[in-house]
């Protein structure tokens, strides 16, 4: 299966829309190399603020910049715009309404080596609680790119997740997503799992071992955190009648415990959130973290047979 990075995608696609558009401005934070900006700063220097290590004076000078119409898209490690500019995040852009798009990179654990400072494990929970912030992690390079789109012709303070390394294409190019819309992918009856981020190609993985095994799983690919898809939720709880949350984020506060806070309200059904433990993160790749902490698409697979049995 193809591979694409998010942020490349995310490169690719404003280089070709600032190109139409002199009001698209992206800052940076001594992140071009990280973010794959590739050519942009030297094709449209005009166009492109360099901030240096200042993730936030970076979130209040691209604040300032829409709120006298450009259009802001700012790029930089997600472990230090969620932490470092939280402040300015709440304040700068979402409370003053200020249209600036995040984009967070190497989110979750993608820097592996590197260890807990530059992971970015509770962002999940600390955006989706500011007001007017939406917040997006999306699956694989088609979605980053519609986000884009819908950024341009629509622009909201908003956060978005991205990993590091190349991840499957799961959508043909040109698919367009709705902000606040999940994604179904099959319309199996015996559970329900809902992923985010890089974790939707392992679920998707997931889904066809059980299918081998003869239990049918219906996916949903929540890329839009905030606003939430509720109806998708409650659907899949009543089709499937358990629920099981992955994510390359923290078991509290972040989907697993939005979809909780659903479900507990409206119609309880066993669950099971899987998450990267409340401990410290051993260092290494995303992958081989993933998969010693459980969290590829074998361990996957178990925990939904698991839940599944919890049903009878």
């Amino acid at each position: 299966m193809e591979k694409a990075t998010l942020r490349g995608a995310f490169s690719k696609k404003v280089l070709e829309e600032a190109k139409k558009d002199k009001d698209i401005i992206v800052v940076a934070t001594d992140s071009r190399g990280s973010a794959q900006l590739g050519d942009f700063p030297k094709e449209l220097p005009d166009q492109f603020v360099e901030m240096g290590i200042a993730e936030q004076n970076s979130v209040t000078v691209s604040a300032g910049m829409a709120d006298v119409g450009k259009k802001v898209f700012v790029i930089g490690p997600a472990s230090f715009y969620s932490m470092r500019s939280a402040e300015q995040v709440k304040v700068d852009a979402a409370y003053s309404h200020n249209p600036v798009m995040i984009i967070g990179i190497s989110g979750g654990i993608s820097y592996g080596a590197l260890g807990a400072t530059h992971h970015s494990l509770q962002d999940i929970a600390l955006m989706r609680a500011i007001p007017y912030l939406d917040v997006y992690i999306p699956s694989d390079a088609t979605q980053m790119k519609s986000l884009v789109d819908s950024q341009l012709a629509d622009p909201k303070p908003s956060y978005v997740r991205v990993g590091r390394g190349g991840v499957p294409v799961i959508y043909p190019e040109g698919t367009k997503f709705e902000r606040g819309k999940a994604v179904k992918h099959g319309d199996g009856s015996d559970i329900g799992i809902i992923a985010c981020g890089q974790m939707v190609y392992r679920a998707l993985e997931a889904s066809k071992m059980l299918e081998e095994e003869g239990i049918h799983a219906t996916v949903l690919d929540m890329f839009s955190i905030k606003p939430f898809d509720t109806q998708a939720v409650l659907d899949l709880a009543e089709k499937t009648g358990a629920i099981l949350t992955v994510e390359e984020a923290s078991i509290y506060g972040g989907l697993g415990g939005e979809t909780a806070e659903v479900l507990a309200q409206n119609n309880p059904v066993p669950m099971k959130i899987m998450g990267i433990p409340d401990e410290d993160v051993p260092n290494g790749s995303d992958t081989e973290v993933l998969e010693y902490l459980g969290l590829g698409s074998k361990g996957i697979c178990g925990q939904a047979k698991a839940l599944i049995a919890r049903k009878k």
